[in-house]
Protein backbone atom coordinates (compact mmCIF):
# COMPACT_ATOMS: atom_id res chain seq x y z
CA UNK A 1 0.00 0.00 0.00
CA UNK A 2 2.49 2.51 0.70
CA UNK A 3 4.61 1.65 -2.64
CA UNK A 4 1.34 2.62 -4.06
CA UNK A 5 1.14 5.69 -2.38
CA UNK A 6 4.32 6.52 -3.38
CA UNK A 7 4.74 5.06 -7.03
CA UNK A 8 0.67 7.81 -7.21
CA UNK A 9 2.08 10.77 -5.98
CA UNK A 10 5.12 10.63 -8.04
CA UNK A 11 3.00 10.36 -11.19
CA UNK A 12 0.63 13.49 -10.18
CA UNK A 13 3.93 15.75 -9.83
CA UNK A 14 4.93 14.64 -13.01
CA UNK A 15 2.10 15.64 -14.89
CA UNK A 16 1.98 18.46 -13.07
CA UNK A 17 5.14 19.64 -13.83
CA UNK A 18 4.14 18.24 -18.15
CA UNK A 19 1.02 20.78 -17.38
CA UNK A 20 3.14 23.70 -16.74
CA UNK A 21 5.68 23.37 -19.27
CA UNK A 22 3.01 23.17 -21.50
CA UNK A 23 1.51 26.10 -20.50
CA UNK A 24 4.97 28.05 -20.70
CA UNK A 25 5.37 26.53 -24.50
CA UNK A 26 1.74 28.14 -25.28
CA UNK A 27 2.93 31.74 -23.86
CA UNK A 28 5.84 31.69 -26.13
CA UNK A 29 4.15 30.80 -29.54
CA UNK A 30 1.55 33.38 -28.76
CA UNK A 31 4.40 36.00 -28.39
CA UNK A 32 6.11 35.04 -31.28
CA UNK A 33 2.99 34.92 -33.36
CA UNK A 34 2.24 38.47 -31.84
CA UNK A 35 6.09 39.81 -32.94
CA UNK A 36 5.61 38.61 -36.49
CA UNK A 37 2.17 40.10 -37.02
CA UNK A 38 3.49 42.88 -36.10
CA UNK A 39 6.79 42.55 -38.00
CA UNK A 40 4.74 41.39 -41.06
CA UNK A 41 2.31 45.08 -40.47
CA UNK A 42 5.46 46.99 -40.93
CA UNK A 43 6.53 44.93 -43.81
CA UNK A 44 3.10 45.32 -45.68
CA UNK A 45 3.29 49.28 -45.14
CA UNK A 46 6.94 49.88 -45.80
CA UNK A 47 5.86 47.57 -49.44
CA UNK A 48 2.80 50.04 -49.68
CA UNK A 49 5.23 52.98 -49.20
CA UNK A 50 7.11 51.98 -52.25
CA UNK A 51 4.62 50.54 -54.32
CA UNK A 52 3.13 54.46 -54.18
CA UNK A 53 6.23 55.90 -54.99
CA UNK A 54 6.52 53.84 -58.31
CA UNK A 55 2.95 54.65 -59.17
CA UNK A 56 3.73 58.20 -58.73
CA UNK A 57 6.85 57.79 -61.05
CA UNK A 58 4.63 55.99 -63.65
CA UNK A 59 2.14 58.31 -63.65
CA UNK A 60 4.53 60.93 -64.11
CA UNK A 61 6.26 59.16 -66.93
CA UNK A 62 3.13 58.64 -68.64
CA UNK A 63 1.77 62.08 -68.49
CA UNK A 64 5.31 62.53 -70.43
CA UNK A 65 4.73 59.78 -72.82
CA UNK A 66 1.40 61.50 -73.65
CA UNK A 67 2.53 65.06 -74.35
CA UNK A 68 5.46 63.34 -76.94
CA UNK A 69 2.53 61.14 -78.85
CA UNK A 70 1.10 64.80 -78.87
CA UNK A 71 3.84 66.83 -80.16
CA UNK A 72 4.72 63.45 -83.00
CA UNK A 73 0.77 63.66 -83.99
CA UNK A 74 0.79 67.19 -84.60
CA UNK A 75 4.47 66.99 -86.29
CA UNK A 76 2.52 63.89 -88.53
CA UNK A 77 -0.35 65.66 -89.21
CA UNK A 78 2.11 68.88 -90.81
CA UNK A 79 4.49 66.48 -92.85
CA UNK A 80 1.05 64.82 -94.64
CA UNK A 81 0.48 68.31 -95.22
CA UNK A 82 3.11 69.03 -96.51
CA UNK A 83 3.66 65.87 -98.52
CA UNK A 84 -0.01 66.73 -99.87
CA UNK A 85 1.30 70.17 -100.93
CA UNK A 86 4.67 68.54 -102.70
CA UNK A 87 2.72 65.98 -104.49
CA UNK A 88 0.21 68.79 -106.02
CA UNK A 89 2.99 70.92 -107.17
CA UNK A 90 5.02 68.41 -108.72
CA UNK A 91 1.32 66.99 -110.19
CA UNK A 92 0.81 70.68 -111.67
CA UNK A 93 4.53 71.00 -112.76
CA UNK A 94 3.60 67.90 -115.69
CA UNK A 95 0.02 69.53 -115.70
CA UNK A 96 -2.11 66.93 -113.91
CA UNK A 97 -3.46 66.59 -110.31
CA UNK A 98 -3.83 63.58 -108.26
CA UNK A 99 -7.43 62.31 -110.06
CA UNK A 100 -5.30 62.12 -113.29
CA UNK A 101 -2.57 60.62 -112.36
CA UNK A 102 -4.48 57.78 -110.69
CA UNK A 103 -6.35 57.61 -114.51
CA UNK A 104 -2.62 57.73 -116.04
CA UNK A 105 -1.90 55.02 -113.94
CA UNK A 106 -4.62 52.66 -114.48
CA UNK A 107 -4.05 52.87 -118.54
CA UNK A 108 0.15 52.65 -118.03
CA UNK A 109 -0.45 49.38 -116.17
CA UNK A 110 -2.69 48.36 -118.82
CA UNK A 111 -0.40 48.78 -121.45
CA UNK A 112 2.80 48.02 -119.68
CA UNK A 113 0.93 43.96 -119.17
CA UNK A 114 0.22 44.00 -122.62
CA UNK A 115 3.76 44.66 -124.04
CA UNK A 116 5.65 42.61 -121.18
CA UNK A 117 3.04 39.71 -122.36
CA UNK A 118 3.47 40.08 -125.99
CA UNK A 119 -0.19 40.25 -125.92
CA UNK A 120 -1.75 41.15 -129.49
CA UNK A 121 0.32 42.58 -131.75
CA UNK A 122 2.86 46.15 -131.24
CA UNK A 123 -0.06 47.45 -133.17
CA UNK A 124 -2.57 46.73 -130.72
CA UNK A 125 -0.17 47.82 -127.93
CA UNK A 126 0.13 50.92 -129.59
CA UNK A 127 -3.60 51.67 -129.81
CA UNK A 128 -4.53 51.03 -126.44
CA UNK A 129 -2.70 53.63 -124.35
CA UNK A 130 0.98 53.57 -125.34
CA UNK A 131 0.91 56.44 -127.57
CA UNK A 132 -1.18 58.49 -125.45
CA UNK A 133 0.68 57.29 -122.66
CA UNK A 134 3.91 58.82 -124.34
CA UNK A 135 2.50 62.45 -125.30
CA UNK A 136 1.23 62.69 -121.43
CA UNK A 137 4.01 64.26 -119.31
CA UNK A 138 2.71 62.07 -116.05
CA UNK A 139 5.60 59.52 -117.63
CA UNK A 140 8.18 61.63 -116.21
CA UNK A 141 6.75 61.20 -112.38
CA UNK A 142 9.22 58.96 -110.62
CA UNK A 143 6.67 56.28 -110.06
CA UNK A 144 6.85 55.87 -113.92
CA UNK A 145 10.02 57.30 -115.47
CA UNK A 146 12.32 53.95 -114.89
CA UNK A 147 8.91 51.82 -116.15
CA UNK A 148 7.91 53.87 -119.35
CA UNK A 149 11.81 53.25 -120.74
CA UNK A 150 11.71 49.61 -119.80
CA UNK A 151 8.44 49.29 -121.75
CA UNK A 152 9.35 51.40 -124.33
CA UNK A 153 12.61 49.48 -125.27
CA UNK A 154 10.21 46.23 -124.91
CA UNK A 155 8.00 47.58 -127.39
CA UNK A 156 10.44 48.41 -129.82
CA UNK A 157 12.16 45.15 -129.34
CA UNK A 158 9.03 43.55 -130.25
CA UNK A 159 8.08 45.90 -133.19
CA UNK A 160 11.90 44.78 -134.64
CA UNK A 161 10.91 41.08 -134.53
CA UNK A 162 10.67 39.86 -137.79
CA UNK A 163 7.50 37.29 -138.36
CA UNK A 164 8.80 34.11 -139.96
CA UNK A 165 8.58 33.75 -143.36
CA UNK A 166 5.18 31.33 -144.06
CA UNK A 167 3.55 32.85 -141.01
CA UNK A 168 0.68 35.32 -140.40
CA UNK A 169 0.02 37.22 -137.34
CA UNK A 170 -3.58 37.41 -136.25
CA UNK A 171 -4.89 41.11 -135.51
CA UNK A 172 -8.23 41.93 -134.57
CA UNK A 173 -11.12 41.55 -137.35
CA UNK A 174 -8.96 38.52 -138.67
CA UNK A 175 -11.12 35.20 -139.72
CA UNK A 176 -9.56 32.02 -141.54
CA UNK A 177 -11.51 32.44 -144.35
CA UNK A 178 -10.15 36.37 -145.00
CA UNK A 179 -6.72 35.08 -144.34
CA UNK A 180 -7.05 32.25 -146.35
CA UNK A 181 -8.00 34.83 -149.47
CA UNK A 182 -5.08 37.05 -148.32
CA UNK A 183 -2.74 34.76 -148.64
CA UNK A 184 -3.96 32.53 -151.59
CA UNK A 185 -6.54 34.47 -153.23
CA UNK A 186 -8.83 32.02 -152.46
CA UNK A 187 -11.01 32.15 -149.28
CA UNK A 188 -12.02 28.26 -149.79
CA UNK A 189 -8.54 27.11 -148.39
CA UNK A 190 -8.95 28.32 -144.87
CA UNK A 191 -9.04 24.51 -143.87
CA UNK A 192 -5.60 24.00 -144.61
CA UNK A 193 -4.74 27.00 -142.49
CA UNK A 194 -7.10 25.76 -139.80
CA UNK A 195 -5.09 21.89 -140.01
CA UNK A 196 -1.57 23.43 -140.01
CA UNK A 197 -2.40 24.87 -136.60
CA UNK A 198 -4.96 22.45 -134.98
CA UNK A 199 -2.21 21.19 -132.92
CA UNK A 200 -0.45 24.56 -131.82
CA UNK A 201 0.89 27.87 -133.55
CA UNK A 202 3.93 29.37 -134.31
CA UNK A 203 4.26 31.40 -130.74
CA UNK A 204 2.71 28.71 -129.02
CA UNK A 205 5.22 29.26 -126.06
CA UNK A 206 4.92 32.33 -125.75
CA UNK A 207 1.41 32.71 -124.91
CA UNK A 208 0.11 32.99 -121.77
CA UNK A 209 -3.52 31.76 -122.21
CA UNK A 210 -3.77 28.31 -122.80
CA UNK A 211 -6.76 29.08 -125.58
CA UNK A 212 -4.73 30.99 -127.75
CA UNK A 213 -2.05 28.50 -128.01
CA UNK A 214 -3.57 26.14 -130.57
CA UNK A 215 -6.76 26.57 -132.86
CA UNK A 216 -9.46 23.86 -131.63
CA UNK A 217 -12.42 25.84 -133.50
CA UNK A 218 -11.24 27.62 -137.00
CA UNK A 219 -14.10 29.86 -135.50
CA UNK A 220 -11.93 31.18 -132.72
CA UNK A 221 -8.23 32.91 -133.45
CA UNK A 222 -7.38 35.41 -131.33
CA UNK A 223 -4.66 38.30 -132.09
CA UNK A 224 -1.23 38.31 -131.41
CA UNK A 225 -1.13 34.09 -132.47
CA UNK A 226 1.29 33.33 -135.16
CA UNK A 227 -0.33 30.99 -137.32
CA UNK A 228 1.58 28.82 -140.12
CA UNK A 229 0.50 29.02 -143.68
CA UNK A 230 1.53 26.25 -145.67
CA UNK A 231 2.39 26.06 -149.44
CA UNK A 232 -0.27 24.00 -150.74
CA UNK A 233 -0.31 21.50 -154.38
CA UNK A 234 -3.05 21.65 -156.57
CA UNK A 235 -4.37 18.44 -154.86
CA UNK A 236 -3.99 20.26 -151.44
CA UNK A 237 -5.74 23.27 -152.51
CA UNK A 238 -8.45 20.81 -153.84
CA UNK A 239 -9.01 19.06 -150.35
CA UNK A 240 -9.21 22.12 -148.86
CA UNK A 241 -11.84 23.44 -151.14
CA UNK A 242 -13.85 19.84 -150.40
CA UNK A 243 -13.47 20.88 -146.95
CA UNK A 244 -14.63 23.96 -146.78
CA UNK A 245 -17.61 23.05 -148.33
CA UNK A 246 -18.85 20.12 -146.94
CA UNK A 247 -18.21 22.16 -143.96
CA UNK A 248 -20.76 25.07 -144.86
CA UNK A 249 -23.22 22.35 -146.08
CA UNK A 250 -23.19 20.88 -142.64
CA UNK A 251 -23.29 24.22 -141.01
CA UNK A 252 -26.30 25.23 -143.21
CA UNK A 253 -28.03 22.00 -142.60
CA UNK A 254 -27.40 22.50 -138.46
CA UNK A 255 -28.99 25.71 -139.06
CA UNK A 256 -31.91 24.43 -140.85
CA UNK A 257 -32.64 21.66 -138.07
CA UNK A 258 -32.38 24.14 -135.72
CA UNK A 259 -34.58 26.66 -137.76
CA UNK A 260 -37.58 23.42 -138.35
CA UNK A 261 -37.03 22.40 -134.73
CA UNK A 262 -37.93 25.84 -133.42
CA UNK A 263 -40.71 26.22 -136.07
CA UNK A 264 -42.16 23.08 -134.82
CA UNK A 265 -42.09 23.85 -131.32
CA UNK A 266 -43.73 27.22 -132.26
CA UNK A 267 -46.43 25.30 -134.14
CA UNK A 268 -47.02 22.87 -131.17
CA UNK A 269 -47.38 25.97 -128.67
CA UNK A 270 -49.80 27.31 -130.94
CA UNK A 271 -52.04 24.38 -130.80
CA UNK A 272 -51.92 23.91 -127.16
CA UNK A 273 -53.29 27.71 -127.11
CA UNK A 274 -55.88 27.17 -129.62
CA UNK A 275 -56.92 24.01 -127.43
CA UNK A 276 -56.84 25.87 -124.41
CA UNK A 277 -58.79 28.73 -126.12
CA UNK A 278 -61.79 26.06 -127.44
CA UNK A 279 -61.62 24.55 -124.01
CA UNK A 280 -62.47 27.92 -122.13
CA UNK A 281 -64.96 28.44 -124.73
CA UNK A 282 -67.18 25.16 -123.99
CA UNK A 283 -66.70 25.75 -120.21
CA UNK A 284 -68.37 29.20 -120.49
CA UNK A 285 -71.30 27.62 -122.82
CA UNK A 286 -71.87 25.27 -120.46
CA UNK A 287 -71.80 28.11 -117.88
CA UNK A 288 -74.69 30.25 -119.40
Amino acid sequence: MLLFALCLGLSFSTNAKLFAQDDDDDDDDDQQQTQMEEMDEEEWQRQMDDYNAQKTQLQSRLAALNTEIDGLKATSSQRDKDLDKCESDMYALVGTTKTGVADFRRKFEETEKKINGKTGTPADARKSYFDEVTNDKARCLPEFADRYASMKKKLADWEGMKTPEGTYTVVKGDCLWKISKMKYNSPYFWPAIWDANKNGVVNADQLTNSRHKKITNPNLIYPGQVLRIPTLTDAQKKEAEMKSKKYRKTRKTKTTTTTTDTKKDEKKDVKKDEKKDVKKDEKKDVKK
